[in-house]
């Protein structure tokens, strides 16, 4: 066998990479290359704080909006921009104590301001040297100094536990500075948080306000509670509380405000009491946007190494609709009175939940998946837990498509976008199973339209939208399926399926997708690339075909055999005319099919119709070679259903994407719309027209974007092309190496996009995993290795040998009556149930 030299040459990095604790590292960045990281830190649905690559909290998005570049700012002179920070002060015996920012040196991004630097907290004194290590979501930031007899990792994380999603749903940020004494002599340290409150500015509206800071100790937490002001409007999104807190040891001092002071004097004065002896004397004035700071002051023996620990904590009760109206709420402020009580009641549990995140990581990072999926994926899970998904009081998870600095971007949670994530359902399927209802419950009007996307309040607006798009609606069957598959559970598919069979049906009305009832797709499909194609193409084609195989996988199940009768003979037909009509001999291409006039176009099937020429339809795909003509076939596989068309095409398509629509260099490369990549950079086109081209082809078809390129990579993992694959992830993530672009930020249509967590399909693809909790079945492949592997609602990981395999369960339970290595057979496990925690050998 080959070994990819990518794969190996990033393996042995992994391996040497010195660890600074005992969180797992997957990747390290070394100062040339963390200017750009931002590791968003908050739970499912909470909002977050972000890390930066040189150990700055930025990016405030705690207030029901994304806040790119938000660093609540402290009520002083706007030049000094003092901003939260974490800062040391040390003193060896004999000498003078000294103070610095727990952080490295200010990135030259920021040198070019009217007044000099545009750094938050850029004059202060900070550490020389500076990497950062991440298996998100651990993040850790390693300061160096030859002049400071410290060595200091500054961590953050939230627990991340797959299958449990409420001890993953924490609206907190748990900091860690582990601080080493490299000398020989016991020195004196002071750590100390310094955050503004800024409540009532999230960084796009509102203002500073005299909020109240009090300080508090209950049950062994000490730290100040950030209030609102009585001039911050209740109702507000920007109306909330946050706590700084620690439960360490050690002598504790504190601040509830700041000095005022003209020019930089605030600062100096606190700076001079902090140096004095490492001890906060209290002050006492009514500013807006007051600076709390908590200190903790201790001794390092020589060679002694303490972690301190604080917490962030928030609640943020507020959160309007997509159109920045009404007041849908937070779900998880529903939990909690105040940040207060989040403290109190999670702080003392996250030693218990460090671990089991811990688990879960190494288990991943430890499994022998390429370097380059463990990466895509891992990383790209960081989009599920920022201001990207939220869940509002009334208990469902809505999305965005992507997020703007301070907008969502896309709303309603649009289906054709979200039918490429294969994350969630994989890690949390309770959140993907209620995502699913709230499509089939909510989204489908009385004709079985399926609203792409999906207005709030829910039972009210739900259906507001009034526009289907074929390849959004297609894809939620198929997941509704995959979700069902996943959980086993009976109940969820009886509850929509009604619905389920309207969605399809919807197909075939007249002047709909495919009125002549023929398994081909030939009306005005509206899809994701924002148009709507006229005639039969591969993208809405191949979600058709697994709509309708998924469709009748359900009906036999629920003894409906004249509906899988009838889903079976449009599969079958339209399997075959696209063969036969729409393969070129290297890739399927688009018939166009002009519509010739409005009112050959059911209600809902056009977004724009002024745009419409009717009997030439600009916008089209024509004969191009489309990056992601295959994404329903990726579902098929993720779902079990076989190949869709003849393998052999899908096999001569996969050649010909990466024949046609490859660049080594997008240098020379002719881009209309948007740029997420150029220059030098490498990548797949969305489109290339080795033939005819349409005048006006769809609007993005010279762009890039990162989940597209997962799609067809997954897909080549599944045919066996694995070097092809891994290099198409490989230059996407090249692309976010932390100096040109932050690594946890694929961005399309906004930041966090959502098409880039298609990046876990890669995991299943590898690993040849898949599971049925309806037939009880395993299945991996047969290449021996250890493999993490998860079902949305229990993981652990499968050591495949040559003849059987050790399979371990290390979170929830496990059903099994069968399990099977690809191409060595399958063992009859006879209902059996692993526990958490249990390993059984099977033997082939």
């Amino acid at each position: 066998m080959k070994t990819n030299f990518i794969t190996l040459l990033l393996a042995i990095t992994s391996v040497i990479t010195a660890q600074s604790n005992d969180w797992p590292v997957l990747k390290t960045y070394d100062q040339d290359h963390l200017s750009r990281i931002a590791m968003p830190v908050g739970g499912i649905g909470t909002g977050t704080i972000s890390l930066s690559g040189y150990g700055a909290l930025i990016d405030w998005e705690v207030m029901s909006r994304p806040a790119k570049g938000y660093a609540p700012k402290y009520n002083g002179v706007a030049v000094i921009n003092r901003a939260p920070f974490f800062s040391i002060c040390y003193q060896e015996e004999g000498q003078k104590a000294q103070a610095l920012l727990m952080e490295g040196p200010v990135p030259e991004r920021y040198d070019d301001g009217f007044y000099g630097s545009r750094a938050p907290n850029h004059g202060l004194p900070r550490f020389a040297e500076v990497s950062f290590q991440t298996a998100y979501p651990f993040g850790q930031v390693v300061l160096r100094d030859q002049e400071v007899p410290l060595d200091i990792t500054v961590g953050a994380f939230n627990p991340l536990i797959p299958g449990n999603t409420d001890d993953s749903s924490l609206p907190m940020a748990v900091l860690s500075y582990k601080v080493k004494n490299t000398s020989d002599k016991a020195i004196s340290i002071s750590l100390a948080g310094n955050i503004p409150n800024f409540i009532g500015n999230d960084g796009k509206e509102g203002k500073a306000y005299k909020n109240v800071n009090t300080y508090k100790e209950e049950n062994g937490l000490k730290g100040i509670h950030f209030t609102a002001g009585p001039e911050v409007d209740s109702a507000s999104m920007q109306w909330g509380d946050f706590s700084l807190t620690t439960d360490g040891e050690g002598e504790i001092s504190y601040r509830t405000s700041w000095v005022e002071g003209e020019w930089g004097n605030s600062t100096l004065e606190f700076w001079d009491d902090y140096t004095d002896d490492g001890i906060l004397v209290e002050r006492s004035t009514e500013q807006k946007n007051n600076m709390g700071s908590l200190a903790l002051k201790t001794t390092l023996a020589a060679g002694e190494e303490k972690d301190i620990r604080f917490y962030i904590t928030w609640r943020f009760p507020n959160r309007a609709n997509w159109k920045n109206q009404g007041n849908v709420g937070n779900y998880y402020s529903c939990l909690y009175a105040d940040s207060w009580e989040v403290a109190q009641k999670e702080a003392k549990r996250i030693p218990e939940l460090e671990k089991e995140t811990k688990a879960f990581v190494d288990a991943f990072v430890q499994s022998d998946y390429p370097e380059i999926v463990k990466e895509a994926a891992l990383f790209n899970l960081a989009h599920f837990r920022t201001q990207l998904l939220f869940k509002t009081s009334f208990g469902y998870y809505h999305g965005w498509e992507g997020i703007k600095d301070q907008d969502g971007s896309g709303s309603g949670t649009c289906t054709h976008v979200w039918n490429y994530e294969q994350t969630i359902p994989f890690l949390f399927g309770d959140v993907a199973q209620n995502m699913r209802e709230v499509e089939f419950a909510y989204a489908l009007d009385e004709r079985g339209m399926m609203n792409y996307r999906i207005h709030l309040p829910l039972k009210t607006k739900g259906t507001e939208f009034a526009l289907g798009a074929a390849d959004g609606q297609m894809g939620c069957i198929m997941k509704y399926y995959r979700e069902w598959q996943l959980s086993g559970d009976d109940d969820f598919l009886k509850d929509n399926w009604e619905n389920v069979k309207k969605a399809l049906e919807f197909c075939w009305i007249p002047n709909g997708w495919d009125p002549d009832k023929d398994g081909v797709m030939e009306g005005s499909q509206h899809n994701t690339m924002d148009v709507e194609y006229y005639g039969p193409n591969p993208q809405m084609g191949f979600w058709y075909l697994g709509a309708l195989r998924a469709t009748e996988e359900m009906a036999c199940y629920l003894g409906e055999k004249e509906f899988a009768k009838t889903c079976r003979s449009l599969y079958d037909n339209g399997s075959a005319w696209m063969d036969e009509n729409l393969f070129n001999g290297e890739y399927y291409i688009q018939e166009v099919v002009p519509p010739m006039h409005l009112d050959s176009i059911a209600d809902g099937l056009i977004r724009v119709k002024k745009r419409l020429v009717a009997d030439d339809p600009q916008y089209q795909l024509g004969e191009g070679c489309l990056v992601d003509q295959l994404v329903g076939q990726v579902m098929a596989h993720i779902l079990d259903l076989g190949y869709l068309a003849s393998e052999d095409n899908i096999l001569k398509t996969n050649e010909a994407i990466l024949k046609y629509n490859y660049r080594e260099n997008l240098l020379k490369h002719p881009n209309f719309m948007r740029s997420y990549a150029y220059k030098d950079e490498s990548a797949l086109l969305m489109a290339d027209y080795p033939g005819a081209r349409p005048k006006q082809p769809f609007p993005y078809f010279t762009e890039v974007m990162t989940g597209f390129e997962h799609t067809a990579a997954v897909e080549m993992l599944y045919d066996g092309m694995e070097d092809m694959g891994l290099r198409t992830m490989q230059d996407v993530r090249d692309r976010y190496d932390g100096q040109k672009r932050n690594p946890f930020n694929e961005a399309e249509y906004g930041h966090h996009y959502a098409r880039s967590m298609m990046a876990w399909g890669a995991v299943l693809a590898t690993s040849g995993f898949h599971y049925s909790g309806v037939e009880k079945t395993m299945r991996f492949t047969s290449k021996p290795g250890t493999y993490f592997w998860s079902n949305g609602h229990s993981w652990g990981t499968c050591k495949v040998k040559e003849n059987g395999a050790e399979l371990s369960v290390l979170f929830g339970q496990l059903e099994l009556n069968t399990f099977t290595l690809e191409g060595l057979g399958s063992k009859k496990i006879k209902g059996k149930t692993i526990a958490q925690g249990e390993s059984i050998s099977i033997k082939l």
